[in-house]
């Protein structure tokens, strides 16, 4: 039984599949709720196809690119559960989840692009069934392009991508078959940042001198 989840977007998508096929899924609607939704996502898709937490075999995770803090939650998440139930995790980044599902809509030649929020986007493109560049976090206005693009991105800025297409956010089953058929790349369960996150801890830039006599004193 593989469990399957993404947390990369500000929706959270779980989902259950059996090595056959999608057993159970949850969807969040609730935006940047991850820490509240995931948790009772899991329990939600074990619960709905009667199946305990131990007879887990793997978990999928996407990586991101993404916020930090959707990013944090899930990995944390699967650390933990991978930890607990001694199984393996595998990553995707979840651009890549994003194109599976065009790809199976018949789409062929096209970009990803999901929201980076501070008006830029994380963007992708693939051609012939895989990831030929990306991914990186760019301007949109700096991307424009006439080609179809799929993703939030393409919603929130359609001058730049005029031709938007579905899906909009990735999906856990979709992500659950990308790990069993190994449709794209299999990462470590890291989060794929390209950018530092917002928050940040200011160091001051000068000691006192009671903290300098001491840690010279640690080196005598």
């Amino acid at each position: 039984m593989l469990l399957a989840f993404d947390t990369a977007t500000p929706h959270v998508t779980v989902a259950l599949h059996d090595g056959t096929s999608v057993v159970a899924t949850f969807e969040s609607e609730e935006s940047m709720k991850h820490g509240e939704m995931l948790a009772p996502g899991i329990e939600h898709v074990l619960g709905a196809a009667g199946v305990p937490a131990s007879s887990l075999t793997a978990i999928a995770v996407g990586v991101g690119p993404g916020p930090f803090t959707g990013l944090r939650v899930g990995l944390v998440t699967v650390r933990t559960l991978s930890l607990a139930l001694s199984i393996p995790v595998h990553g995707v980044c979840s651009l890549d989840i994003l194109a599976a599902e065009a790809l199976d809509a018949g789409l062929d030649d096209f970009l990803v692009a999901t929201d980076a929020r501070r008006k830029e986007v994380y963007l992708a493109s693939y051609a012939a069934g895989r990831r030929v560049s990306g991914p990186e976090v760019v301007k949109p206005l700096d991307a424009a392009t006439g080609s179809v693009v799929v993703g939030r991105g393409a919603v929130l800025y359609p001058d730049a991508f005029p031709h938007a297409a579905l899906p909009e956010h990735p999906s856990a089953a979709v992500l659950g078959d990308v790990v069993l058929r190994e449709r794209f790349e299999i990462l470590a369960p890291d989060p794929l940042y390209l950018r530092r996150p917002d928050a940040a801890i200011n160091f001051p830039l000068h000691r006192s001198k009671h903290v300098d006599d001491r840690l010279s004193g640690q080196h005598r």
